[in-house]
C-alpha cells in the first residue's frame, strides 16, 4: 500500500487467541479455491493483537497446499510491527512454527491490497464490530480484490473457538452459504451459535426470519436425537441433521457433518429484506 493511501476501516478490539480459528482453517484447507491456483495467496484480514492466527493458518494449509502463502493485514501499525517481530522469531527458529513459513504482514484494511489476487480472504471477528449497514460495502471491497475463482470468508467465533459461524462469498460479493461449526462434546443446543452469527445475520435472529427458523429446527432435532448421545455426540448430531434434511431444509457438505459442521445455502437464511 502506498504511504498516502488510507486503509479502509477502523481498528477493532484486536483480541487474538491461539488455536481459536482452527475450525475455519480446516474448512479453508479443503476449499476448491485453493486447488485452482498453483501458489495460492490467503489473506488473514484483521489478525488482531498477535500474528499467531496467520502463522497457524499457514501451518494448517501448507499440509495440503505446499505452495500456499499467507498475508496478515491489520489497520493498526503497532500490531503490524508486533507481528513482524514475531515473524523474526519464527525465522530464527525460536517458535514452534516452521522457520520457512510463507507468512508476511502489512498494514491495511478492507481494501486488502496484496502482491497478487488472493484465493481466500478470511475476515474473522472483524465485521462483528461494525454496524450492519457497513457490511455490504466491506464485502464488495474485499471481493473486488479476489482472484475470480476466490472466496471471502466473513465469520465470528467465541474466545476459544468452540462455536463458529461464517459466510462464504464469491468474487461477485454475493453470499453463497452459511456454515455453523460447533464442538459437539458438551453441547446443550446448536442455537448457542446464534450469538456468534456474522454481522449480516445476528440482528435477524428473531421470529419471522429464516435464520431464527433454522436454529429453532436445529434445536428441535438435537433434542429429539438425545437418546443417541449414549453412542456419541457425533451420532446425535448426524441424526439431527438427517432429520432436518428429511424435513426439507437444504443442507450441504454432508461429508463434514462429522466435524460438527452444517452448511446451508444463503437463500435458506437470508434476511427477509434481502432474500433473493
Amino acid at each position: 500500500m502506498s504511504p498516502s493511501a488510507k486503509p479502509v476501516g477502523h481498528a477493532t478490539r484486536g483480541t487474538t487467541g491461539t488455536n481459536r480459528l482452527r475450525r475455519v482453517d480446516r474448512w479453508i484447507a479443503g476449499h476448491p479455491a485453493l486447488r485452482q491456483v498453483e501458489e495460492p495467496l490467503v489473506v488473514d484480514l484483521g489478525f488482531g493483537a498477535s500474528g499467531v492466527t496467520a502463522f497457524e493458518l499457514e501451518s494448517r494449509l501448507r499440509r495440503a497446499h505446499p505452495g500456499v502463502e499467507v498475508l496478515g493485514i491489520e489497520i493498526d501499525p503497532e500490531r503490524v510491527a508486533r507481528a513482524d517481530a514475531q515473524l523474526a522469531a519464527v525465522r530464527a527458529g525460536r517458535t514452534s512454527f516452521p522457520a520457512d513459513a510463507r507468512v508476511s504482514f502489512a498494514r491495511g484494511g478492507f481494501e486488502a491490497r496484496a502482491p497478487r489476487p488472493p484465493a481466500v480472504i478470511r475476515a474473522f471477528n472483524v465485521l462483528r464490530q461494525y454496524d450492519e449497514a457497513d457490511v455490504a460495502a466491506a464485502w464488495s471491497l474485499m471481493a473486488s480484490r479476489l482472484d475470480p475463482r476466490g472466496v471471502v470468508v466473513d465469520g465470528t467465533c467465541d474466545e476459544i473457538g468452540r462455536v463458529c459461524t461464517w459466510v462464504e462469498l464469491g468474487a461477485d460479493a454475493v453470499p453463497r452459504t452459511l456454515t455453523i461449526s460447533l464442538r459437539l462434546a458438551g453441547l446443550e443446543a446448536p442455537s448457542i451459535a446464534a450469538e456468534r452469527l456474522p454481522k449480516a445475520l445476528i440482528h435477524h435472529n428473531v421470529p419471522g426470519e429464516a435464520v431464527h427458523a433454522l436454529f429453532a429446527a436445529l434445536d428441535r432435532e438435537w433434542t429429539r436425537a438425545a437418546p443417541l448421545a449414549t453412542f456419541s455426540a457425533e451420532q446425535r448430531w448426524r441424526a439431527a441433521l438427517d432429520a432436518l434434511a428429511r424435513s426439507g431444509t437444504p443442507l450441504l457438505a454432508r461429508s463434514r457433518w462429522r466435524l460438527g459442521e452444517v452448511t446451508v445455502p444463503w437463500s435458506a437464511v437470508a434476511p427477509a429484506a434481502s432474500a433473493r
